[in-house]
């Protein structure tokens, strides 16, 4: 009764959260809900292999994605901690193995916390022209009680693609310690995106970097920040050029919107071969007062008007 009663729990606040309830519902899709170091529920698709091992503080995950392989629907995954305090910590191993294809749709949910830490370390292989998109959304309350620390290590094959978003703009941050690391092989194409909302005494550290090791790899690290009141925010950007023809670029901004904010940006490019190619840039601002004129013109408050300036940096 106590497992049926955190199901019903997680699924509310997922769809809160802006998750798809209806998307949990089709059978040959895949799935996974996690509350705490509890798997509620667990569904495999076709071409797509879950394991999961519950642990004291957390779950250990192997995702596989068969050879060949392209997955029709988005795969679901949802992992939270409900009450204001607990600890969640997440192994996940992932291999898409050669020519697969798969989306996968993650929403991680700490509505309540107010001494809440969630961990997830990422071993991500993906297999010469496999393509994973990885969509992360997470969603939390107003208290800023929340320690988030997702680290992952990417590989991507030849001809390999990987594409990832992380999302954080519901609720207080607290405190984010994000660390992704991508290694491309020939003609790879890397992708990681990061857009956050920070605010009151929100602390903040982003840390990107892709390795472009294979001839004509491509890489992009973009991150989005917009930060109020109090918070705090760094953000590196780092690409290594270190085969012929490759190609990476860094793209940092941080809209500054309060009197306390202490923003940082450190894009780092290096290059280890003559024929590659690095680029970053990085900018650190207001918000655009002209914008503001005209959205206040056409009938909106200051409030409102940074409202949608802010949606709009972090679409």
């Amino acid at each position: 009764m106590i497992v049926v009663k955190e199901y019903e729990a997680m699924l509310e606040a997922y769809g809160k959260a802006g998750g798809n309830l209806n998307a949990l519902k089709i059978r040959d899709a895949g799935n996974l809900v996690i509350h705490k170091n509890k798997v509620l529920s667990a569904n495999e698709a076709a071409g797509i292999k879950v394991e999961t091992e519950e642990t004291e503080t957390g779950v250990n995950i192997y995702f596989l994605v068969e050879e060949g392989v392209k997955i029709k629907h988005p795969v679901h995954l949802c992992f939270g901690v409900l009450p204001q305090e607990g600890l969640q910590e997440i192994t996940l191993k992932v291999e898409a193995q050669a020519g697969s294809e798969v989306n996968v749709i993650a929403h991680c949910i700490f509505p309540n916390a107010v001494a809440v830490i969630h961990k997830m370390n990422a071993d991500i292989n993906i297999g010469d022209n496999a393509k994973f998109s990885y969509h992360e959304t997470h969603y939390h309350g107003e208290f800023g009680g929340v320690k988030v620390i997702p680290k992952a290590k990417i590989r991507v094959g030849k001809k390999g693609v990987w594409q990832s978003t992380f999302v954080l703009i519901e609720g207080c941050v607290g405190m984010l310690d994000y660390d992704f690391e991508i290694f491309g092989e020939e003609k790879s194409n890397s992708e990681l995106m990061v857009k956050v909302s920070g605010k009151k005494e929100d602390d903040i550290s982003i840390v990107e970097k892709i390795h472009l090791d294979g001839a004509e790899a491509r890489g992009l690290a973009k991150s989005r920040l917009v930060l109020n009141d109090n918070a705090k925010a760094v953000v590196r950007g780092e690409t290594y050029g270190n085969a012929p023809f490759a190609r990476g670029h860094v793209d940092c901004l941080e809209i500054v919107n309060g009197e306390g904010v202490i923003a940082r940006a450190i894009p780092m490019v290096y290059v280890n071969d003559k024929q590659a190619k690095v680029t970053h840039e990085a900018a650190i601002g207001s918000i655009d007062k002209k914008q503001m004129q005209t959205l206040m013109a056409r009938g909106l408050n200051e409030e409102e008007a940074v409202d949608v300036i802010v949606r709009g940096i972090l679409k």
